[in-house]
């Protein structure tokens, strides 16, 4: 590991330490090998499918909107350590540039748009289907994510963060969790965000986990609260 990648990992974990909140915190899950062993599984399964859709969805990309297949983005994880999330690109090429320009319809510390001008047509069938999550399965299997979690969220909105939201990042971040399965990106407002990773943590059991995970698919299936 360089010393440059040592200090991005790392400099959100000294700036933690600065506060008054607990962040030494580890929930239960982080501890339990069978949720590791869960995640390790779904991991491998998931990349088997991501290899199978990822050649179509890249001929599809280069007849359409050419540029690279996946798209990559700096996150924070657990205690708000930082990985690099992978996803298949949904939106132009250069969009995180032009991001200034279009308008957050969302409260508090996150960013959504219900017509985001920078999405594309392919975009827009892998949102919808959530078929543009597909390579984090990766960061499932490295360990930076679970199956089920945090909506892990970006560096510049943990930047933001008061003491009570840094709570939610004592799990890992999920490719699904209650806010997958409860609205979506229909949900707009960061603090109900904030109260329903809570609630995942007060919750959390295996059987739990396995309870979101099918209840995710049929959202997913049903195209519910997508976009």
């Amino acid at each position: 590991m360089t010393a440059s990648t040592f200090l991005e990992k790392n400099t959100l974990s000294v700036a933690v330490t600065q506060t008054t909140y607990p962040f030494n915190t580890f929930h239960p899950s982080i501890n339990s090998k069978l949720k590791r062993g869960i995640d390790i599984i779904g991991a491998l399964a998931g990349l088997i499918i991501t290899g199978m859709i990822a050649i179509p969805i890249m001929v599809i990309m280069f007849i359409s909107d050419p540029g690279p297949l996946l798209y990559s983005q700096v996150r924070c994880g657990l205690h708000g350590r930082r990985f690099r999330i992978w996803k298949f690109r949904s939106m132009v090429v250069g969009a995180d540039k032009m991001k200034h320009l279009v308008k957050n319809e969302a409260e508090g510390h996150i960013f959504k748009n219900t017509n985001d001008p920078r999405i594309t047509c392919l975009g827009a069938f892998l949102r919808k289907t959530s078929l543009d999550e597909f390579p984090q399965f990766w960061n499932v299997l490295m360990g930076d994510m679970s199956l089920v979690g945090t909506r892990p969220p970006t560096v510049d909105e943990v930047e933001k963060y008061n003491p009570h939201h840094w709570q939610r990042l004592n799990v890992k971040p999920g490719i699904t969790g209650e806010w997958q399965v409860n609205g979506r990106s229909s949900v707009k407002n960061f603090e109900d965000i904030v109260k329903m990773d809570i609630n995942y943590q007060n919750k959390w059991s295996l059987w739990y986990d396995l309870h979101l995970i099918v209840k995710t698919v049929l959202v997913v299936f049903n195209k519910t609260g997508a976009y």
